[in-house]
């Protein structure tokens, strides 16, 4: 498949103070066109609800370029980077470019799992969900992960007491 694009126009609502578009509008951009690209394969919100599963992200890094501002047409990319051979684990790449000018804003990684929920745990895929994402992606530039991957991840919770918000 060739990189699956997503459109979008920066809204007033996605702007920060700066007025320039808002760190977490990027991500609200790469969960939106994550999700275009998923009705691309044919698997829906209401599959998501009929199967009790949904995608849930785990990492999400973001490197910015370029201000984008209000009224600016963004083009957002998709590509599925990396899967588990059960298809449980996955990361997908995204890039935003201006679509007047090409110039690239920024690039994303998330890094994430197929979550039950009606277990609350993680799990693969239906088949038929597996099988419709698999058909749309580039296998050969597609890296295998396995449970290495998410115990690599560079960020471990760590708890601590909670008698230290006591005042």
């Amino acid at each position: 498949m060739k990189t699956y694009f997503a459109e979008t126009t920066v809204r007033w609502s996605d702007l920060d103070s700066n007025m320039h578009l808002a760190n977490s509008s990027y991500m609200d951009y790469t969960s939106f066109a994550r999700i275009r690209f998923l009705g691309e394969c044919g698997i829906s919100l209401a599959d998501f609800a009929r199967l009790k599963i949904g995608p849930a992200v785990l990492r999400e890094e973001l490197s910015f370029f370029r201000e984008a501002h209000e009224g600016q047409e963004i083009m957002i990319s998709v590509v599925v980077s990396g899967n588990s051979e059960n298809g449980e684990i996955f990361e997908f790449e995204h890039n935003l470019y201006d679509k007047k000018t090409g110039t690239h804003l920024a690039y994303s990684r998330v890094f994430g799992l197929w979550f039950s929920t009606s277990e609350r745990k993680k799990t693969p895929p239906p088949a038929e969900i597996q099988e419709k994402l698999m058909a749309k992606i580039d296998k050969e530039k597609m890296r295998i992960l396995s449970f290495k991957d998410l115990k690599d991840l560079p960020v471990h919770p760590q708890n601590i007491d909670p008698k230290i918000f006591e005042k």
